[in-house]
């Protein structure tokens, strides 16, 4: 079977009756999607991913902030894994690269903006998002989570979700761009825990920071502990 187009593998699973041969070879491919990741990262070692905006050009304060960080993880002794494309995800794993810290990229092609950075060292090639989100999470211990979109609040929310049900342990989250961040923990911290929908305790899920320097530190102290 030829390539799908960009993004037409999980509009293909989703929308749509299809025959019972073509669901099975569409398992297929799947499980050769995770078998690859699997096999790709089970020896990185500790690792840090980051996730952000794909849109933030070399200039802009989140990029140089996400790369700066991204060393500092490095240095420390943190693999660094993004999404393997432009932006925030090109700044952390040129910051990888800075340190001489191992730089990941689990990819997948979304329209006018994926393409692949200069700054990885291994990248995975994903045609479905929930196998590459998988990838994310089982191979890293903390995600930094700078400024983005739809994709990037997903993470968000869903890493917060896991973490609350106990489907991860002890796994960091950190806030970076605190001023971005502020709508959504002031909603977090006030409207959702004054009306009961979590618990006050789940406000200790993420903690945000401009730092790079206290990044690091809170990591490896939440993860010490």
């Amino acid at each position: 079977m030829t390539d799908r187009p960009t993004g037409q593998n999980d509009i293909d699973l989703l929308h749509g009756d299809r025959s019972v041969e073509e669901d099975h070879r569409r398992l297929a491919r799947i499980l050769e999607e995770f078998r690859t990741g699997f096999d790709t990262l089970r020896n990185i070692g500790p690792c840090v991913t980051f996730f952000g905006s794909a849109r933030f050009g070399e200039e802009h304060r989140y990029y140089q902030l996400a790369r700066t960080t991204a060393a500092r993880f490095g240095e420390a002794g943190f693999a660094i894994m993004t999404g393997g494309g432009p932006g925030v995800m090109e700044a952390a794993n040129r910051g990888a690269t800075d340190a001489g810290a191992q730089s990941i990229g689990c990819a997948i092609e979304l329209p006018n903006e994926q393409r692949t950075n200069r700054y990885i060292d291994h990248v995975i090639e994903f045609r479905h998002f929930y196998a590459r989100k998988v990838m994310l999470v089982r191979y890293s211990q903390a995600f930094v989570l700078m400024p983005g979109g739809f994709g990037t609040l997903d993470e968000v929310f869903e890493t917060a979700t896991l973490i609350q049900t106990g489907t991860i342990l002890g796994f960091p989250m950190v806030l970076m761009g605190v001023e971005f961040w502020e709508p959504i923990t002031h909603f977090v911290t006030e409207s959702m825990i004054r009306e009961a929908t979590i618990d006050p305790e789940d406000r200790d899920l993420f903690f945000a920071t401009d730092d790079p320097d206290e990044a690091v530190r809170r990591v490896i102290a939440r993860l010490s502990g």
